[in-house]
């Protein structure tokens, strides 16, 4: 009797499957060589990231007209998972750039912000940020600190801003700031704020526990006069604004997710056909089996939720719920399949050069940033609540 093969519910079209192919060649060809490098020494791809946005990985979503490469998000979520197998400092670069700059931009910004911001970012020309987090308002975006005073044609920016990424390479930032606080979210606003306006200052990288090459530090803003026009918005938009690209900005972290457990699995696989004890190869100890198989389904799980938020954008449905499941489930699959990587590997999973360490430390922040996993599980009760 002939088994039938297994088929795939999401039929990927040729275009996406060659962008996922793109990805993993230049994964494997130009960020493999030098991650533990940059890794170790906290370094910024910043060739690496000139080369993806020379390839479009920068822009992906957004239209041609501005630069970008006219992509759908399962395109995207498809070209995140392949680079995160590599480099998960250069993928949350990536993802910040698409998913919470260019995005909410080309979304939601003026023509004149379109034109003046959107073909350098895509092009990789300059890195954009996203400033929401505050020493006081993580997980409670509400809490708004930072000031934007309203000064007739211009806003007086006060505050500090913190956990940024790309906060000392980006050019262009995207501020979340309080203008009216009796007001409350809905007197939030965002404001575009270029690095070189005096009186912002960043400060110093952390130094972190995974994701080290990419860059995280603390924004500082004294004084700093924002011009009217660089109001993404209506007055008061800003809380609704930075609710909306979080949104879709978890599609992009379920991705990078989705990519950290499956090349923790790639190499596990490898190392368990290769060591032998007690005389066979690992990978015919039904131990060693069985955590493997744990790996895949899993692994396939997360990768249909992506896939699915993904869909749900690309087709003007409601993502919400979708995409907060997808952040949360493969977030939960990195770090567990990171950590059986490092144990299938033994003793030299504790050692660098056999990569699955840096997963295992990449991995953890997937569950923290961009909404921690218990705000993701009430984004969902609330959604299946409603």
């Amino acid at each position: 009797m002939q088994t039938a093969t297994s088929t795939n519910i999401y039929q990927l079209t040729e275009e996406q499957l060659a962008v996922r192919d793109a990805a993993r060649d230049f994964a494997q060809s130009e960020l493999w060589a030098g991650v533990i490098e940059r890794d170790e020494h906290q370094k910024f791809p910043t060739e690496q990231v000139k080369k993806m946005g020379e390839l479009g990985f920068m822009g992906m979503m957004v239209s041609p007209e501005y630069g970008g490469s006219g992509l759908d998000t399962v395109s995207y979520v498809l070209a995140m998972e392949e680079i995160s197998k590599v480099d998960a400092s250069c993928s949350v670069i990536m993802s910040v750039n698409n998913s919470l700059v260019c995005w909410g931009l080309e979304k939601y910004g003026t023509e004149e912000q379109k034109q003046k911001y959107l073909p350098r970012l895509c092009s990789g020309e300059i890195i954009g940020a996203f400033a929401l987090s505050e020493p006081e308002a993580g997980s409670d975006a509400t809490s708004q600190r930072t000031t934007a005073e309203d000064m007739g044609d211009h806003y007086l920016l006060n505050g500090t801003k913190n956990w940024i990424t790309n906060g000392t390479t980006a050019s262009v930032y995207l501020v979340i700031a309080q203008t009216n606080p009796e007001l409350k979210s809905r007197g939030i606003n965002v404001l575009i704020v270029d690095k070189d306006m005096p009186g912002f200052i960043q400060g110093p990288k952390e130094n972190k526990l995974g994701i080290r090459g990419s860059d995280t530090c603390s924004l500082m803003f004294t004084d700093v006069k924002v011009p009217k026009e660089n109001r993404i918005g209506a007055d008061g938009f800003g809380f609704k604004f930075a609710m909306q690209v979080l949104a879709g900005g978890r599609i992009g972290i379920a991705s990078q997710a989705l990519g950290i457990a499956s090349g923790s699995l790639e190499l596990s696989l490898k190392y368990a056909k290769e060591r032998k004890a007690f005389g066979v190869e690992i990978a015919k100890h039904q131990a060693i089996q069985f955590k493997l198989a744990d790996m895949a389904t899993n692994i396939d799980a997360a990768r249909l939720l992506c896939l699915q938020a993904a869909a749900d954008k690309d087709n003007h449905a409601d993502y919400a719920k979708s995409g907060a499941m997808a952040k949360l489930f493969a977030s939960k699959v990195a770090m567990d399949s990171a950590v059986e990587a490092v144990q299938i590997h033994g003793g030299y999973g504790f050692v660098k050069e056999y990569h699955v360490e840096r997963f295992m430390r990449d991995a953890k922040i997937t569950q923290i940033y961009e909404g921690t996993s218990e705000i993701q599980k009430i984004v969902i009760s609330r959604e299946i609540l409603k």
